[in-house]
C-alpha cells in the first residue's frame, strides 16, 4: 500500500474514533477532514494535502475502493467476494480488479454507508438485502453465518440510456428482419416472454420492445427492482417491497399484478416472473389484457413455457395442470430467447411463435438463419394482418419497411 493510502486510511481512522468519542464538532466532514489534514500533515506540500483530503473523504463518505469502479461508464457489475476480492463485468466479460478493502470490517463499513441512506440494514439476525440505490442500480448484500469469503457485495449498474430494438440490430444483437417482426408484434398487441438466462440481457431487450408501444396507451410496469426506463408519457411503475425487520410490510411482484388489474392498463410490463404472480398474468392476458411483456429465466423457449407452467402452479390455487396449459397457450404469443455469447456479447437466438396442439401447447420458430419467417396462419398471423401488414413487399416482410430502418425497427 502507498504510503498517502496508509496516511489517508489513519486518518479516516481517526476521524471516526472522534465520532464515536463525542469530540467531532459542529462542523461538516468536509470542515473536519480539511482541519484533521492540515494539523496532522501539515509539512506536505498544498497539492498533496487536497489530495489527501479528496482521498480521506472518499473513505469516509464514499464506497472506498469501489469509487472508481463505479465512476467508470464501461463497468456494468461490480461484485466483490469478501475484501479481498473485487471484479467487474466489462463488455460483457468478468475481469479482476487490483481494488481491495484493508478488513471485513472496512467492507462492511461501505456496505453500511449504501443501505443506509436507503433505510435498509444488513446484519447476523438479517443476513440477506436487495435494495435499489437513487439512480436505479440493484444492490445485493450477503454477509456471514451465510457467506464464508466475508461480506458480499454485488452492484448492477443501472444503464440511464436504455437500447431501442434499433441500437440491438446495430450491434448484432438482434437480427433486422427479427426487429421488424418484433416492432410489429408488439404495435398488434401480441403478448411477449423473453426468456434467457442471468445476464443474458432480457431486461434491455424488454425495454427496447416496450419502445414499440403507441405513445397514446398507459403501462404500467411492475419490476422487483426498477430497471426499465420506457419513453412513453403515460407510464405508471410499481416496485415491490421487502419485508421489513420485524416481517411485515411486504408487497410482493403477485399483489402488484392483481393491483395493476384495478389501475385500467392498456399494458402490463412485469420486469420478471419468478413465483406465483405467473399465474395471475396469464389469467390477466386471458381476459382482455393483452399485449403485456415479461421475461422469464429459462434454458429455450420450450423451457420458457413449461417453467411459466410451473411457476403458475406454485400460486397455490390447484388448477389442475392441463388448465394451466391451456393458459399458458392462449396468453403467450412470441417468445423471444436471448443468450451470451463466449466473448461477453449477447444475441437473441430464436424468436419462437406459441401455437396450439393437441397435446396443448406448441411452438414454431420464425428466425431461421438469420432470416424471420412470418407466420401465414394462425392467431399471430391474425394479429400482424390487423395492424396492416404488408405480406409480399419487396422490402421488410413485416413493416414494409427496409430491414433495420427506423421506420421498421423503432416505430
Amino acid at each position: 500500500m502507498e504510503p498517502i493510502e496508509e496516511l489517508a486510511g489513519a486518518l479516516r481512522e481517526r476521524l471516526i474514533e472522534r465520532a464515536r468519542s463525542g469530540e467531532a464538532s459542529g462542523e461538516g466532514v468536509t470542515e473536519q477532514v480539511k482541519a484533521l489534514v492540515e494539523r496532522e500533515a501539515m509539512s506536505l506540500p498544498e497539492p498533496e494535502r487536497a489530495a489527501l483530503c479528496e482521498r480521506v473523504l472518499l473513505l469516509a463518505t464514499g464506497l472506498g475502493p469501489l469509487e472508481p469502479l463505479l465512476g467508470d461508464p464501461a463497468v456494468d457489475e461490480v461484485m466483490v467476494n469478501g475484501p479481498a476480492a473485487v471484479y467487474v463485468e466489462r463488455h460483457g466479460r468478468l475481469q479482476p480488479t487490483e481494488a481491495t478493502f484493508e478488513s471485513d470490517a472496512d467492507l462492511m463499513h461501505a456496505v453500511e454507508r449504501i443501505l443506509a441512506p436507503l433505510g435498509r440494514r444488513v446484519d447476523e439476525a438479517s443476513p440477506l438485502c436487495d435494495a435499489r440505490l437513487p439512480d436505479g442500480s440493484r444492490v445485493n448484500v450477503v454477509i456471514p453465518p451465510l457467506s464464508l469469503t466475508g461480506p458480499c457485495l454485488t452492484i448492477r449498474r443501472f444503464r440511464r440510456q436504455g437500447f431501442s430494438l434499433r441500437d440491438l440490430v446495430a450491434n448484432g444483437t438482434l437480427a433486422p428482419g427479427a426487429a421488424d417482426l418484433l416492432a410489429l408484434a408488439v404495435a398488434a398487441r401480441a403478448s411477449i416472454l423473453v426468456s434467457g438466462g442471468t445476464g443474458s440481457g432480457k431486461t434491455t431487450t424488454l425495454n427496447a420492445l416496450s419502445g414499440a408501444i403507441p405513445g397514446e396507451e398507459r403501462i404500467v410496469t411492475i419490476e422487483d427492482a426498477a430497471e426499465l426506463r420506457l419513453r412513453q408519457r403515460h407510464v405508471v411503475r410499481l416496485e415491490a417491497r421487502p419485508a421489513n425487520l420485524e416481517g411485515r410490510g411486504e408487497v410482493t411482484i403477485r399483489q402488484l399484478v392483481r393491483n395493476a388489474l384495478r389501475m385500467r392498463p392498456d399494458r402490463i410490463v412485469v420486469g420478471e416472473v419468478r413465483g406465483g404472480e405467473a399465474l395471475d398474468l396469464l389469467q390477466a392476458l386471458n381476459t382482455g389484457h393483452d399485449g403485456s411483456l415479461s421475461t422469464v429465466h429459462a434454458n429455450s423457449p420450450t423451457d420458457a413455457l413449461r417453467r411459466v407452467e410451473t411457476l403458475a402452479l406454485m400460486a397455490g390455487v390447484g388448477l389442475p395442470h392441463d388448465a394451466v396449459r391451456e393458459q399458458v397457450a392462449s396468453a403467450v404469443d412470441l417468445v423471444v430467447h436471448q443468450a451470451r455469447r463466449p466473448d461477453g456479447s449477447r444475441a437473441v437466438q430464436s424468436v419462437t411463435e406459441v401455437v396450439r396442439v393437441a397435446g396443448g401447447v406448441g411452438t414454431r420458430e420464425l428466425l431461421v438463419n438469420g432470416a424471420v419467417r412470418r407466420p401465414r396462419e394462425g392467431r399471430l398471423a391474425e394479429r400482424l394482418d390487423q395492424v396492416g401488414a404488408a405480406p409480399d413487399s419487396g422490402a421488410s416482410p413485416c413493416t414494409g419497411a427496409s430491414p433495420g430502418s427506423e421506420e421498421a425497427v423503432a416505430r
